[in-house]
């Protein structure tokens, strides 16, 4: 499988991840793993002010907004099972915090070891460029989520 992402679908990721830390931190309290996982994640996108400004992003303003469709939902989810699976260091609570993701979207917590086994197991396929976005409407039709 080749890991290297357009710059579109980087941007797309960086948005995903903002989103996903947006619901996290409308909570009072968060919990520190959770919090470990987010910064985690947030240090692997290099993520920079830079960044935050091309993708219109003001931090003090950041809120959490619910994807319009099931396949942007999908793809949001997909975006962070990949990321996981990119460090090549899976951690349980990794896993926790996107399960908790999942179901806020409305998906069941079980789509996150399905989506991560798809990914994992997509190193086989003789891929040369990722379509994310192929790959989610693959998984909807196949898993029919």
């Amino acid at each position: 499988m080749n890991t290297e992402l357009s710059h579109e679908q980087l941007i797309s990721i960086k948005k995903s991840y903002l989103n996903m830390l947006a619901l996290f931190l409308e909570k009072e309290q968060v919990r520190s793993a959770y919090l470990r996982s987010l910064l985690k994640w947030g240090f692997q996108l290099n993520l920079s002010p830079a960044d935050l400004y091309h993708i219109n992003v003001d931090v003090s303003e950041l809120a959490y907004k619910d994807p319009d469709t099931k396949v942007e939902k999908l793809e949001s989810i997909y975006h962070l099972v990949y990321m996981i699976y990119l460090d090549q260091v899976v951690e349980d609570m990794e896993l926790e915090v996107a399960s908790l993701y999942a179901v806020k979207l409305g998906f069941k917590e079980n789509l996150v070891s399905e989506l991560f086994k798809s990914i994992a197991t997509a190193v086989y396929d003789d891929t040369v460029k990722r379509d994310v976005r192929q790959e989610v409407l693959d998984f909807l039709k196949v898993y029919e989520v």
